[in-house]
């Protein structure tokens, strides 16, 4: 992987980069993060990061023994703040960070992937390039949504912590998987004639003991309990067991963990430059800056 080289590749229309620059873009993770593929024959992985007052910015990891020569991404030409690029070799599986080289040559950035869909399990921080691949069978469910949501209906919804709700006392007292909630979760919401259940945030967060209300990672589950797939068959499993699926998250404000969205380009990316407005004091956290039109594309508001 030493020889591989950076080749020049994007995803983005021009109309994709409007959309962006206005905050209206509501697929944007369908743009960028890591996304294997192949490219004129060769597999790889394309990288595509927004991170606009960075001198320099590199992929690094376990593909290339974590040294940042030959994998320097691309800056656009359109002042998108977007870096980009197509790094041949690289697989499913494989974990990565961004290495960004503030403008005003600060402290250089050791981050992950702010739309990493699998993250390392901590307290490991890193991305893992991971290409989804599930098919859906809760046809039935989506179908009948919109009347079994209606205001109307009635609703009995079960809210819960994955991590806490039943552990396994014979291997050192660990959580569920995904795959284990299946057999053991479904049968208790039928019985007791739940209609939803509401999972407290299985977004990827740092601190096991939370209720994981700091995210560190906004579009990847939680490790510790599986991989995506695993969780896309829990949900599949309880949809055609007709119960509805509520996803907590938090949109409000964030950690200031190193690796994660803080100062991310060395400079205010996500958080708001006002600290009267981006700093909230009860939680030691980051408030985000929804003025800002890139950050309400990062949540496809």
């Amino acid at each position: 992987m030493d020889s591989a080289r950076v080749i020049a590749h994007t995803l983005f229309t021009d109309f994709d980069i409007s959309l962006f620059k206005v905050g209206k873009h509501y697929h944007l993770y369908e743009k960028v993060g890591a996304h294997p593929m192949t490219l004129n024959g060769v597999k790889g992985c394309y990288f595509a990061v927004y991170a606009p007052n960075a001198y320099s910015l590199y992929v690094v990891g376990d593909f290339n023994r974590w040294k940042q020569e030959g994998y320097k991404l691309y800056s656009r030409w359109d002042g998108s703040g977007i870096w980009e690029g197509f790094i041949p070799g690289v697989k499913h599986g494989m974990v990565y960070k961004y290495k960004i080289y503030p403008y005003n040559f600060g402290r250089i950035r050791m981050k992950a992937d702010p739309y990493a869909v699998k993250a390392e399990k901590p307290p490991l921080s890193g991305s893992i390039v991971w290409d989804i691949a599930y098919e859906w069978s809760d046809q039935q469910w989506m179908e009948d949504r919109v009347k079994i949501n209606s205001l109307d209906q009635p609703y009995a919804i079960y809210e819960m912590h994955f991590g806490s709700w039943k552990r396994k006392a014979s291997e050192k007292n660990r959580s569920l998987t995904y795959l284990e909630m299946v057999d053991e979760l479904i049968p208790y919401l039928t019985e007791m004639g739940y209609t939803h259940v509401e999972f407290l945030p299985l977004t990827a967060y740092p601190y096991e003991p939370s209720w994981g209300y700091q995210v560190t990672g906004y579009f990847a589950a939680s490790s510790r309990y599986g991989n995506p797939e695993e969780l896309m068959y829990l949900i599949d499993r309880l949809h055609q067991a007709g119960i509805g699926v509520i996803m907590d998250w938090v949109p409000a404000h964030f950690p200031a963990d190193d690796f994660s969205l803080a100062t991310f380009d060395g400079s205010c990316v996500y958080e708001h430059p006002d600290r009267r407005k981006g700093y909230h004091p009860d939680w030691n956290t980051l408030i985000f800056n929804f003025g800002r039109p890139e950050v309400k594309s990062f949540f496809d508001f």
